[in-house]
């Protein structure tokens, strides 16, 4: 019976992993990456904005 107590957690740490990494996987692209897209370009716009206001009143 210790082997058995000896191998549970490897093996629930292996299997928590693997749901992690499949979760990963199905949440990239699809719907939520335009959504996602979307969000970051603005985000970007943004702080481009706000870098060029600040350069333009530093001349």
């Amino acid at each position: 019976m210790d082997y058995v107590s000896a191998l549970v957690p490897p093996v629930v740490m292996a299997v928590f992993f693997i749901g992690v990494v499949r979760v990963i996987v199905k949440t990239q692209g699809g719907a939520a990456k335009a959504k996602e897209d979307t969000a970051v370009d603005a985000a970007l716009a943004r702080a481009e904005a706000v870098r060029g206001g600040s350069a333009a009143t530093d001349i």
